[in-house]
């Protein structure tokens, strides 16, 4: 018997320091004792189950068997398996099908021999047989049974933080550097490590560890042996989080964020709408004296950012999307394509350096957009054509 005292608190500071439910901490003991059972009393190939009463201590153990059939299971005659290993070790047949499991009597039970268990067995059930109680283990058992509970304890902790960090996905935390190890940067969030990889950060940033920080969660993983938590801060969509938490109307829908194109750590530029009549979208983005946007960009590293309005009309979009530019006349061409004309002086800043205006506002708007001079309109400049790509597409909240 054991001190049901002494483990139930056991069990209930475990689950208060490690944020594990308390039934999942019990599994992990009787899944414990059931192997201990098993390693002392029981053959190699048997599945042995155990459960414990948490009120009076009693313990039970009981052997499981699943009802099986020819469509199930390969049955292997003893003349035939010298014949069958001797395939296997050869690599077994290449027909390309994934070969059936071999019946083992330790785990198996055919369909005649369970109906005389229990008269209404089907093939897929699991027939229980109880097993004496013993609950003296010797030392190897013992072991087994420590690196067993020690083994679900940790698989029940991860599940748990990792589901925690799952109804985080497309959001904001915050995390304290750790360290760093081939260009990627490992982050402490509290109960986890996340991973920031080399290509997720942004390029112009230097990090030091000890450094507390916000990032965007990219994905949770569960079947990685890295920690399952990838971050980001170059993401797009990093960029509209954190104006959804400086801006209210973002957050309660009176203006939607349509797109962002962004060059991390250079320059980003973001199209908004106003969902309702009388609200200046760009303008409550901005904030008082700026302030709003300030924030975002001091966040970002002093990033630059551009926030124009959308429209449904194409010129206007791409004229507004040009910015800080100012735009003389936009011609619609055919398959996705418009030829801007600027005033000359303001050429340069709408290309932008390397052509990054034109290259961004080309990605914003989706369209093909070439950048000429109102003095020579016949003109091409260099670097100022940029080719259409789909804006970052930014889903809703549900979606993510």
């Amino acid at each position: 018997m054991f001190d049901l005292k002494t483990l139930k608190r056991a069990i209930d500071q475990i689950a208060e320091e490690k944020g594990i439910e308390a039934g999942k901490i019990l599994e992990a003991i009787e899944s414990s004792i059931a192997a201990a059972y098993k390693r002392e009393y029981c053959q190699k190939g048997e599945v042995v189950r155990a459960k414990m009463d948490i009120k009076t201590g009693a313990l039970k153990f009981w052997k499981v068997k699943t009802v099986v059939d020819e469509t199930t299971v390969r049955f292997i005659e003893e003349g035939e398996l010298s014949a069958a290993e001797a395939t296997d070790s050869r690599g077994g047949e290449a027909t390309g099908e994934e070969k059936l499991p071999r019946y083992n009597p330790e785990r198996h039970l055919t369909l005649e021999e369970a109906k005389k268990e229990k008269s209404g067995a089907v093939v897929g059930e699991e027939i229980e047989f109880p097993l004496e109680v013993k609950e003296d283990f010797g030392r190897i058992a013992a072991q087994t049974a420590k690196q067993v509970i020690l083994q679900r304890l940790r698989e029940a902790e991860r599940d748990s933080v990792l589901n925690e960090f799952k109804s985080k996905e497309g959001e904001i935390v915050s995390g304290i550097i750790q360290r760093f190890e081939r260009g990627n940067v490992f982050i402490d969030l509290g109960r986890a490590t996340g991973v920031m990889f080399q290509n997720e950060s942004i390029p112009t940033e230097h990090y030091r560890a000890g450094e507390r920080m916000r990032f965007y969660v990219l994905a949770v993983q569960s079947d990685t042996r890295m920690p399952g938590i990838i971050l980001s801060r170059s993401h797009p969509r990093f960029v509209s989080r954190l104006f959804s938490i400086e801006v209210p109307e973002i957050a309660d829908g009176v203006i939607e964020i349509k797109g962002i194109a962004r060059e991390a750590g250079s320059r980003t530029k973001i199209a908004v709408v106003s969902n309702t009549d009388g609200v200046d979208p760009v303008g409550s983005c901005v904030g008082q004296r700026g302030t709003r946007v300030m924030a975002v960009s001091n966040e970002l590293g002093q990033e630059k950012l551009d926030i124009v309005e959308w429209s449904e009309d194409p010129s206007k979009f791409i004229s507004k999307a040009i910015s800080p530019a100012k735009v003389t006349s936009v011609e619609i061409l055919p398959r996705r394509e418009a030829r801007i004309f600027v005033p000359d002086d303001q050429l340069s800043l709408a290309i932008g350096k390397g052509g990054q205006n034109v290259r961004l506002a080309a990605k914003l708007t989706g369209w093909k957009i070439d950048v000429r001079s109102e003095a020579k309109p016949e003109e091409s400049q260099e670097g100022g054509v940029a080719a259409a790509v789909p804006p970052e597409e930014l889903p809703t909240k549900s979606e993510e």
